[in-house]
């Protein structure tokens, strides 16, 4: 038997699989190979399967939960918004007036 994902897209809407919206999905698709990339590593650099089954099993759970976590609370477009406000400086700060004075002859 086969299973059948839906992938949910409407017109004008982000996809979205199994509540991951967006760019989560990539996220976790990336995340993935990295974990079947290091279990190989591991494997091949003679570590116990006792050993690194557990480790990519963990580090995997912590990949899903914080994957789900994060789109779940900022949404399709929440977590470029909040790298975006991280870039904004709190305040500016001027030495001199020359700045505000050019602005008034402008606009005189």
């Amino acid at each position: 038997m086969s299973s059948v994902y839906q992938i949910n897209k409407g017109i004008n809407k982000a996809i979205e699989f199994r509540g991951l919206k967006a760019q989560y999905i990539g996220y976790l698709a990336g995340g993935l190979v990295g974990l079947l990339l290091l279990f190989a590593v591991l494997y091949i650099c003679g570590t116990s399967v006792l050993v690194c089954l557990p480790l990519i099993l963990g580090l995997g759970t912590l990949l899903f939960t914080t994957v789900f976590r994060l789109s779940k609370k900022y949404g399709q477009h929440g977590l470029m918004k909040l790298r975006a406000k991280r870039q904004v400086p709190v305040s500016l700060q001027f030495r001199s007036r020359r700045s505000f004075i050019q602005l008034l002859k402008q606009k005189a």
